[in-house]
């Protein structure tokens, strides 16, 4: 009687976080889906059933794919930045941890993170600017002149030197999220592995990776769906310019719903969104799961 007791009293506190996830979360996602079935805009009376006409129109649209392709950039180089080089970051840090310098210097590069995505772009925006900016005048110091070049203004480097910032802002924060893995590492393993002759190189591989692959997986789920779900950077330091260079599919789907006005379509590149994070999400999952069954089958 008391465990059934415990139950209700339990469920009753769970309820309004219950409530508040089905409405704010699994609603408007339903709800996001049937409406990429209509036609429809944001002051139409009714709606038009059109099955299945937007989604085949997502496979044609060059736009959708050339926004598409903006995403996978901005995620293979985030993986490169934020995944693996954050790694390697934190593991220099967590071997000089005695160090005095360790702990301000994991402060300072996880500041970024922590300021507002609007006030990055501003800044950002007037660092690459070629008037104002200090990029250009700071290549012309160290004799790298000939690479000035109005970043934000060409098509060709503009999306490149958005996806920058967010290394810049974020890699602080996985370098964060390594260290908590590496703390748990036991010392011994590495004081073991030195006196048996291994180098620095030879226990980051041997050692320091195997033993926080489940951060790794998590930091590469969390980045991927980052970058597919990027808009703030985009649409405050371009808008998607110059011409439609740097969309993603967020300011993609945010123009054909709110400026052009064509809801039922700019739902269902939301429901793409959502699919390409679901999937992301439930492949990490998976691996996590099958890790902690090995794990579990190597212990019984």
């Amino acid at each position: 009687m008391a465990i059934y007791k415990n139950k209700k009293i339990l469920a009753l506190f769970l309820l309004p976080a219950v409530i508040l996830v089905v409405f704010l979360i699994f609603l408007p996602v339903l709800l996001n889906i049937y409406y990429s079935f209509f036609k429809w805009t944001a002051y139409s009376k009714t709606m038009d059933f059109v099955g299945l006409k937007y989604y085949q129109k997502l496979f044609t649209d060059g736009e959708v794919w050339h926004a598409f392709l903006n995403n996978v950039k901005y995620a293979v180089v985030s993986l490169i930045f934020q995944v693996g080089l954050g790694l390697v970051i934190a593991h220099i840090l967590n071997v000089v941890a005695s160090r005095r310098f360790a702990t301000a210097t994991r402060v300072i590069i996880f500041i970024p993170a922590v300021i507002s995505l609007t006030a990055i772009g501003l800044l950002w925006v007037i660092a690459y600017s070629p008037s104002i900016g200090f990029i250009n005048p700071l290549l012309e110091k160290i004799g790298l002149g000939a690479f000035a070049h109005d970043w934000l203004g060409d098509s060709k480097t503009a999306m490149w030197a958005i996806i920058m910032v967010s290394q810049w802002q974020y890699t602080g924060e996985m370098v964060m999220l390594y260290t908590v893995g590496l703390q748990n590492v036991p010392t011994e393993i590495y004081e073991s592995a030195k006196i048996d002759g291994a180098n620095s190189v030879q226990s980051f591989f041997k050692i320091t990776i195997p033993m926080i692959k489940s951060t790794i997986l998590m930091n590469t789920t969390v980045t991927i769906i980052g970058a597919f779900m990027v808009f703030d950077e985009v649409y405050v330091m371009t808008s998607g310019g110059p011409g439609k260079s740097t969309e993603v599919l967020a300011t993609t789907m945010y123009e054909t719903g709110f400026r052009m006005d064509n809801m039922g379509y700019a739902s269902s590149i939301g429901v793409l969104l959502f699919a390409i994070t679901f999937i992301f999400s439930f492949i990490e999952l998976r691996l996590y799961n099958v890790k902690e069954t090995m794990k579990g089958g190597g212990k019984s």
